[in-house]
């Protein structure tokens, strides 16, 4: 049995999990880059692929070369970049591992690029390492009002974290009720009012054709002069081209783990914009999670070689 597993960029994923339990007949290969357009070549005589989140897409048109294919692990659960139906229309058996610790962790790095923006570390730690003293002023976030764009698990985890900084906190999304918003003791607004009215807005959407896009050049526009931009949720929900305008122009900052083409290009125009902080996509990226993520693949592979249970990707 030849198993791949994708996209270990720390190349730890042989050290977090005893594979060794699979046995002498389970060949077990990991991939530290992406594979790009080969994909399918490199794929092909494997029966067993793990994917570690949505970092290798999988459509329907890559799952049809796949002719080996029979068990797809996915790490946590939910996989917006698998074909899900596809891959059963072939008899790929579908499955995933626990969440990790996502919940706490992406939210967790959003305040982390919140404040980092807000204090401009990233650019003050580089004036320093060139021998040089402070040259910004920083701001507060006592006092001045979060916006979030979705109120879900994650947008909810933000809430009591404003309150422990002096933050009002408004909120909206396409779904969001008013009862939702007692439960956390937020204000309800329009989308037309957090984004002109927030001093920061951060965004814990999830990625469907409806939220693609869902913040563009109007949006942006009428962000506050010097207003934060927080994304850890997925690129696409921001109309790339307008954000590189706005942050050109100064009119406001961005804090983002995420980025429509990942990895981020080399010569991308983010990379040398200096109103953002980056981060590359290390939002679940926490050793609580790869200590549960790899354990559970070399878990569903035994399980569903005996055919046994597996928690099956619905």
């Amino acid at each position: 049995m030849r198993i791949a597993v994708l996209d270990d960029y720390q190349r730890v994923g042989a050290t977090l999990a005893d594979w060794q339990s699979l046995g002498d007949q389970a060949q077990v290969d990991f991939f530290d880059q992406p594979l790009g357009e080969q994909a399918a070549e490199i794929l092909a005589d494997y029966e067993v692929v793990c994917l570690m989140r949505e970092r290798q897409p999988m459509p329907a048109a890559l799952l049809a070369q796949l002719r080996n294919l029979r068990l797809l692990v996915t790490t946590g659960a939910h996989n917006r970049a698998l074909d899900v139906a596809a891959a059963r229309a072939q008899g790929v058996t579908v499955c995933h591992t626990r969440g990790g610790e996502s919940l706490y962790a992406t939210t967790e790095l959003a305040w982390a690029l919140m404040l980092a923006a807000m204090r401009q570390l990233p650019q003050e730690d580089a004036r320093l390492r060139q021998g040089l003293w402070q040259a910004s002023i920083g701001r507060v976030l006592h006092g001045r009002v979060l916006g979030l764009a979705g109120l879900g698990r994650l947008g909810a985890q933000m809430v009591p974290v404003a309150r422990a900084f002096g933050m009002e906190v408004v909120a909206w999304s396409q779904n969001l009720s008013a009862e939702r918003c007692a439960e956390l003791g937020v204000r309800q607004v329009s989308k037309e009012e957090l984004f002109a009215g927030s001093d920061v807005v951060s965004l814990h959407l999830v990625l469907s054709e409806r939220s693609r896009g869902i913040v563009g050049r109007a949006e942006l526009a009428a962000m506050k002069p010097g207003a934060v931009l927080v994304n850890t949720s997925r690129g696409p929900l921001v109309d790339e081209a307008a954000l590189l305008d706005a942050l050109r122009q100064g009119r406001i900052t961005a804090g983002l783990d995420v980025y429509d083409i990942e990895p981020l290009p080399e010569n991308h125009p983010l990379r040398t914009e200096k109103n953002a902080v980056l981060s590359p996509h290390l939002g679940y990226v926490t050793e609580g999670s790869y200590a549960q993520f790899f354990p559970d693949m070399v878990e569903a592979i035994a399980a569903w070689r005996a055919g046994a249970p597996v928690r099956e990707l619905r």
